[in-house]
């Protein structure tokens, strides 16, 4: 089957596996021969997916934009220091979006620097709406502005049923990082 165009697809919900949702699709974009552009906002934590996706080679670029300290605005300096990782993200995306290497480019826990104010809603909106038609873009995080919604193509939400977490059971390397 010949790529013809990509589509706008968000991984939402208050339940685990919005990155993981991710990383599948980029694990099958690899699979069939395209390049990956992996954008993480936020995160700095150093975690199994990091590790998996460099086994990727070539094929998956990885970039990390984020302190990995919980956003506290109270904190001017630590504040400064996210909000200038948030617009090195923004510009490397639209980097990775201008070079036409990739088909597939994923902006991890972008909606999670939305949120916080770490990025701009404009700006991530006007990503959206510039997007070449051959590229899939990939959004993930809690709370989809309604501006992203009407822009994504799919929107999957990801609803939390039932989770060992709360029976006490702490994050696993390699399951949920």
């Amino acid at each position: 089957m010949i790529w013809q165009r990509g589509y706008i697809q968000v991984y939402t919900g208050n339940g685990k596996g919005k990155t993981t949702a991710a990383l599948g699709l980029a694990l099958r974009a690899v699979g069939a021969g395209m390049k990956v552009y992996f954008g993480q906002f936020l995160k700095a934590r150093d975690c199994a997916e990091v590790a998996g996706l460099s086994l990727l080679g070539a094929q998956v670029t990885l970039e990390r934009f984020g302190s990995g300290r919980w956003v506290d605005r109270s904190d001017a300096q630590a504040y400064s220091e996210e909000l200038e990782l948030g617009r090195n993200g923004l510009e490397s995306v639209r980097k990775a979006i201008a070079s036409g290497e990739y088909k597939v480019i994923v902006l991890d826990e972008i909606l999670g620097a939305l949120k916080q104010g770490v990025v701009r809603l404009e700006e991530v909106v006007a990503l959206l709406q510039n997007k070449p038609p051959e590229v899939e873009l990939v959004l993930t995080g809690r709370d989809v502005p309604q501006e992203i919604a009407v822009l994504a193509d799919l929107i999957s939400e990801i609803s939390p049923v039932k989770h060992y977490y709360k029976s006490g059971v702490p994050a696993r390397r390699g399951i949920e990082f």
